[in-house]
């Protein structure tokens, strides 16, 4: 049964939102995405979009800009500061030649743009890229849910013991530290004490995936990609008690 349930998780096709007001541009993108294999579920505008994020949580969102009643960037924004949602990524669909709308994107955390009009191959390329971008983060935030836990509380001990006898503490190489939504926070803690991705989902109440995606995305804000880097990371820099 188990076997059955993995082969029909990795059958499984990519979800992807789609967001944008225009019938004529809507209807060929998911047309074509679908014939590239991925299953695509639209939305008329940011607010639509939004309502249907928090139903099928996609693994990956494209979005017009310029929409009426919620534009790209304040789904962005919903998206960025929801903690079940916050690691989605975002293709922004923008105007030809608007930098001022990609460096904005960019900020507010786009992962990509694409500018119409795009050839639909550009489309797909990108997609695909995002995509497989995401999964790796993904296995690496998973790579040591099975380790052994033993082993991951003794190397924790000695990081511990090695910062207190070194007192790293220093003023002087003081970094910017970045900020957490409070599940990542709860998340880095638990991982600081040395629990494994499945007893943080149970600690959590939440799936195993989501505590793969919070834990990848503390990856990315803290520039590790280990668990005994982050964990020496939060340590450093007293991010858990």
């Amino acid at each position: 049964m188990n076997e059955l349930n993995q082969s029909n998780e990795v059958l499984k096709k990519p979800q992807i939102l789609l967001v944008d007001d225009e019938p004529g541009l809507r209807n060929a993108v998911k047309t074509f995405l679908e014939d590239e294999g991925f299953e695509i579920t639209v939305a008329v505008d940011g607010e639509d979009g939004w309502e249907k994020a928090q139903q099928f949580f996609p693994d990956l969102i494209i979005s017009d800009i310029m929409m009426p009643r919620c534009n790209g960037y304040s789904l962005l924004e919903r998206i960025r500061e929801d903690e079940r949602l916050s690691g989605t990524p975002v293709i922004f669909l923008t105007a030809k030649g608007m930098t001022l709308d990609r460096t904005q994107g960019y900020l507010a955390g786009v992962d990509d743009y694409i500018s119409k009009p795009f050839d639909p191959d550009e489309l797909a390329a990108r997609v695909k890229n995002v995509i497989k971008r995401q999964e790796r983060l993904l296995k690496e935030a998973a790579r040591f849910a099975d380790t052994d836990v033993s082993k991951m509380a003794k190397q924790i001990t000695e990081i511990r013991s090695m910062l207190t006898h070194n007192n790293s503490a220093n003023p002087e190489n003081e970094i910017n530290i970045p900020s957490f939504t409070p599940r990542e926070a709860s998340v880095l803690q638990l991982v600081a004490e040395g629990l494994m991705n499945k007893e943080i989902a149970r600690k959590l109440e939440t799936s195993i995936r989501n505590v793969e995606k919070y834990v990848s995305r503390l990856f990315i804000k803290t520039s590790t990609s280990s668990r005994t880097e982050l964990v020496r990371y939060a340590l450093e820099n007293h991010l858990v008690k």
